[in-house]
């Protein structure tokens, strides 16, 4: 699949900072069109302590959660660790996965955060501005302030920054920690939380996100060798 140029990557904090406040403004949290999500892509990255970087990609069918297609790439980043900045360490090896995807998702789910970050701007929300494809976030820590939901599968509560609601605290299976989801692009926060729901059938966290995260982790020992 195709993806936007997204022209040249920043190389400092201050430049990064500056064009996620740029970019911001441009997310669209709601569904543009009544959502039909027949393929759903799961996305993880892992980088090791040489600034090595392995992105991975798997796409499942939303009905069967059968494996349709994965893709993976290999990359080096030099740009700093700074929380709220790890997309600029991850994004030119992840795009380099997806542009090796022959099938195009229908939405992407990433292993982080969209809406629910300082400057409203997360991963998600820049890889769904990139590709033009509904994408969120779903983390498996919160960044902002929550109530703990109910206990029961399906419960959520909001998670606010500075007041703002930014995404919810949502239970995927009863009596386990929430995961913590988030808008990215092009989709609604109640799509956004059916659908991790529907891709949780079993553990906490989506199929998208296990088989991705296997599969990145793969990739990565195969590097050190």
């Amino acid at each position: 699949m195709k993806v936007a140029n997204p022209g040249p990557w920043p190389r400092t904090p201050e430049e990064a900072v500056a064009l996620q406040d740029r970019l911001h403004t441009e997310v669209i949290a709601a569904n543009p069109r009544p959502p039909q999500f027949r393929t759903i892509a799961g996305l993880d990255s892992a980088y090791d302590d040489d600034g090595n970087v392995a992105a991975a990609i798997v796409i499942l069918d939303a009905t069967t959660l059968d494996t349709v297609e994965t893709a993976t790439a290999r990359g080096t980043t030099a740009f700093p660790y700074v929380p709220g900045l790890l997309a600029f360490r991850e994004l030119p090896t992840t795009v380099a996965a997806l542009e090796n995807l022959t099938v195009t998702p229908d939405l992407i789910i990433c292993d982080a955060q969209g809406l629910a970050h300082p400057r409203r701007f997360g991963f998600a929300c820049h890889l769904g501005l990139l590709t033009g494809i509904p994408t969120l976030g779903v983390a498996k820590n919160a960044w902002g302030d929550y109530e703990e939901p109910g206990p029961d599968r399906g419960s959520s509560s909001v998670i606010t920054i500075d007041g703002d609601p930014v995404g919810r605290a949502l239970r995927t299976r009863t009596g386990v920690k929430p995961v913590f989801v988030s808008v990215g692009h092009l989709i609604d926060l109640d799509t956004a939380c059916a659908q991790v729901l529907a891709l949780t059938p079993e553990f906490r966290q989506p199929e998208t996100t296990r088989r991705a995260d296997r599969l990145c982790r793969t990739l990565l020992r195969e590097m050190a060798q």
